[in-house]
């Protein structure tokens, strides 16, 4: 059967859309990939800074073009847990983040948050992680909502290979 609508496919959502890999709330380690993607080499953990208490790790499942996450080493689930020295440090990684990506990408805004617990939408709720996601004018269309797709108009290698080097020169 054939129509008039054209398809965007994203068949590599669809392990995130099951839950594949998505640890238990108490899961550390191996189980969870914002302990994981420290261990990992930079590249293929997709971090693209690291400081001494957290470090800025893309997200996999980006709602724009330069979609971070800044994340404690420790696995700690909640922010009233942080350290005060982590929250100081998530605090600097995020304004720096915000600065990273005016300069690489002129972002006009920003959404920064962060979801605490299954209910109010963590996806990973065992491992704090502060959302910063760059906003543009104009850079909400019809395709999330009519297509439930979001274009992505670059390589989440590229992204992070460009927010390293500029974290470092900005």
């Amino acid at each position: 059967m054939t129509d008039a609508w054209e398809r965007l496919y994203t068949p590599h959502r669809m392990p995130y859309l099951r839950g594949e890999g998505k640890p238990a709330d108490h899961e550390a380690g191996d189980h969870c990939p914002f302990c994981r993607a420290p261990h990992e080499p930079d590249s293929e953990g997709l971090v693209f800074a690291r400081g001494s208490e957290v470090f800025g790790v893309l997200n996999l499942y980006p709602y724009n073009s330069g979609h971070l996450m800044i994340c404690p080493y420790r696995h700690v689930a909640d922010y009233t847990d942080l350290r005060p020295s982590e929250v100081q440090e998530l605090g600097a990684f995020t304004q720096r983040a915000m600065v990273v990506l005016r300069a690489v990408s002129g972002a006009h805004g920003f959404n920064i948050g962060m979801n605490q617990g299954s209910v109010s939408g963590a996806g990973i709720a065992g491992h704090l992680h502060q959302h910063v996601v760059p906003r543009w004018g104009g850079d909400t269309n019809f395709m999330p909502i009519v297509g439930g797709t979001k274009i992505i108009p670059q390589l989440l290698h590229d992204t992070r290979d460009l927010l390293a080097e500029a974290w470092e020169s900005v």
